[in-house]
């Protein structure tokens, strides 16, 4: 009843809108980030606790320690089982759920502003005295197994899979975030202990609260949370990306459609090129049918549905990726079309006209991305976590209306270089 109630409330009053966030920020006694957004327009409370734990943080010994503790932390606290602790949520109309990366491993909170005492106390819980069961961990451990024993049979996941150890090598971004088999298998109760102690502290922690409350009871809630959880002062720092010598590897496989994947490392959080590159690979491959790529590859040549490039920035430097589907005797024609796609554009950028028609699509509908406390949510979520300034937001569209055709090629020509890029085909005759 009480969820039923949470819902009809979210679809009643759903259409208002935030162009100009007022975000309110501070740290804790224990070191945690606080940034808070005040909305009385919603009787409901958001809240997102993100820690540095991704599977960034694990080894190749270690590897899936990172995913299967955020994966354990809803499933038992403080002595109250699985069960007893989904209930207890579902009694107040609260809902909980966890998000997992390669940087980040982060929980939310919604509840009903008049339920949120409540709500918040169940919540620490979960975050500051985990049970780490042994008997679910076995039972979670088998079916991560069987999941990525699926996965290896999957020509997108092998691709996606070997993509990511093709350009990154020995760095941690190149593991597989769910482990492997033989990994998942070696974990014991005292791993994910220790992963917990070590990462998920409050001196690392971001806390991010949206809603129906004073920033008095966001501070109070924040300092609850943060002062329950360990602190450590020694946490390992991320190591850089090193560049890796290209790769091009064919993997055989019954698949009707080859899938190809072709990039490398590029760009990070808060890089100075961001919105020359980004608004760039909008006109390149990152605006769906109306792309570069799109184009060249389907519209004139026939040879795919789809096909898109996109930049994915992390802590450290995230992939550039270009990816299709096509049949396996037109594989080759379409990784020709490619290279000759994206050289032409980091030799001339785009037009004038395609570049408008990008600043046009991308601004256009930005403050609808603003339509929902979830929307803010995660929107200041990213902004925290990755440390950008309170004014990202307010400043987004004018940035984005400031990039030029020059910044585009100064930034592609400097930045993107075809003879880094690394290739991994699945579903060809291996060479």
């Amino acid at each position: 009843m009480f969820t039923n109630r949470l819902v009809l409330l979210i679809l009643f009053f759903s259409s208002y809108a935030y162009a100009d966030l007022n975000i309110q920020n501070w740290k804790t006694p224990n070191g945690s980030q606080v940034y808070f957004v005040e909305n009385h327009s919603l009787p409901v409370v958001d809240v997102n606790v993100m820690f540095s734990a991704g599977s960034v943080r694990d080894s190749k010994e270690t590897n899936g320690v990172a995913s299967m503790t955020n994966h354990l932390m809803f499933s038992g606290s403080a002595g109250m089982s699985e069960q007893e602790l989904m209930n207890s949520f579902a009694d107040i109309g609260a809902q909980i759920g966890s998000n997992f990366n390669r940087d980040q491993s982060s929980f939310s909170l919604r509840t009903l502003s008049e339920e949120k005492s409540k709500a918040i106390e169940l919540f620490k819980i979960v975050l500051q005295k985990p049970n780490f069961d042994k008997e679910i961990l076995d039972r979670e451990a088998k079916r991560y197994v069987a999941n990525i024993a699926q996965a290896q049979t999957m020509p997108e996941a092998i691709a996606t899979k070997k993509f990511m150890k093709s350009i990154y090598g020995e760095h941690p971004y190149g593991l597989p975030s769910s482990g492997t088999i033989d990994s998942i298998n070696r974990i014991k109760v005292s791993h994910l202990k220790k992963f917990y102690k070590e990462y998920y502290v409050a001196n690392q922690a971001d806390i991010v609260i949206v809603g129906d409350l004073t920033q008095a009871e966001a501070e109070s809630i924040a300092k609850d949370i943060s002062s329950g959880l360990p602190v450590n002062n020694n946490i390992k720092a991320i190591p850089d990306v090193k560049q890796v010598k290209k790769q091009e590897t064919r993997i055989s496989h019954p698949a009707k459609q080859a899938h190809l994947y072709y990039g490398v490392p590029i760009m990070k959080r808060n890089d100075p090129d961001f919105f020359p590159l980004y608004v760039g690979n909008h006109v390149l491959g990152g605006s769906g049918f109306g792309s570069r790529l799109t184009y060249e590859i389907r519209e004139k040549k026939g040879l795919v549905y789809s096909v898109y490039s996109y930049f994915m920035p992390l802590s450290k430097k995230g992939p550039f990726e270009v990816a299709l589907q096509t049949s396996k005797d037109q594989v080759d024609e379409a990784m020709g079309l490619i290279e000759t796609t994206i050289q032409d554009f980091i030799d001339n950028g785009p037009s004038e006209s395609e570049l408008q028609a990008s600043k046009d699509n991308i601004t256009g509908g930005f403050a609808l991305r603003f339509g929902s406390n979830q929307k803010i949510m995660n929107y200041v979520s990213m902004m925290a976590f990755y440390n950008y300034p309170l004014d990202y937001l307010k400043t987004y569209i004018d940035k984005v209306n400031a990039v030029t055709v020059d910044q585009i090629k100064t930034a592609f020509k400097k930045r993107v270089d075809l003879n880094e890029f690394s290739t991994v085909i699945v579903g060809v005759d291996e060479r």
